[in-house]
């Protein structure tokens, strides 16, 4: 005996997800926070790079060199008294290297909050432009598929006349069909 698996639409949405799966397509998938998002990454790494660039300036007297060399010894020694030598260099390297870290991802967090009512205008300026463009290029969408089925429609039962008409009308459509928003990533 063979048993099948129940297939439930049931969804506790006020929406099946036939309708759900077409709407998803129509809506518009611009977010003010995936905007916002985009706005503190980039935020964040411009951030990444005033940090090293302010730490090489400092470095240009070279007592921060020195200071954070120290620092990661003495931090080496609390933490690894018994170490080889080749080891304790390692070490010490690596401490060194987690400073540097420390200080230049500070200031990109620093540059990040500074710069937080900007992306917070911004992305909300961007999120809202780059919305009414899709809603415009979505809805244009949904009417030139209206008038390709009508004309689908119309071309079945048309006379010779009549479809040379529709062809025409069709090579009308193809060249002003609707044009893709600037920001959407050509493939």
């Amino acid at each position: 005996m063979r048993v099948n698996p129940v297939k439930s639409y049931h969804t506790f949405g006020a929406t099946n997800p036939q309708t759900q799966k077409q709407n998803s397509k129509d809506t518009n998938p611009i977010s003010k926070t995936g905007e916002k998002a985009k706005l503190a990454q980039a935020t964040f790494i411009a951030g990444l790079g005033f940090g090293a660039k302010l730490l090489f300036e400092l470095m240009d007297g070279e007592f921060i060199v020195e200071d954070l060399g120290n620092a990661a010894e003495k931090i080496v020694d609390k933490q690894h008294k018994n170490a080889s030598s080749n080891k304790r260099l390692l070490l010490q390297f690596g401490a060194f290297a987690g400073l540097l870290a420390m200080f230049i991802g500070g200031v990109a967090i620093l540059y990040t909050l500074f710069k937080s009512p900007n992306i917070n205008y911004e992305g909300n300026v961007n999120a809202y432009k780059k919305g009414k463009d899709m809603d415009v290029y979505i809805k244009g969408n949904q009417i030139e598929k209206e008038l390709y089925t009508q004309m689908n429609d119309k071309a079945k039962v048309a006379t010779d006349k009549e479809k040379a008409k529709l062809q025409e009308q069709y090579m009308k459509m193809q060249m002003a069909k609707n044009r893709v928003p600037d920001f959407v990533k050509q493939l």
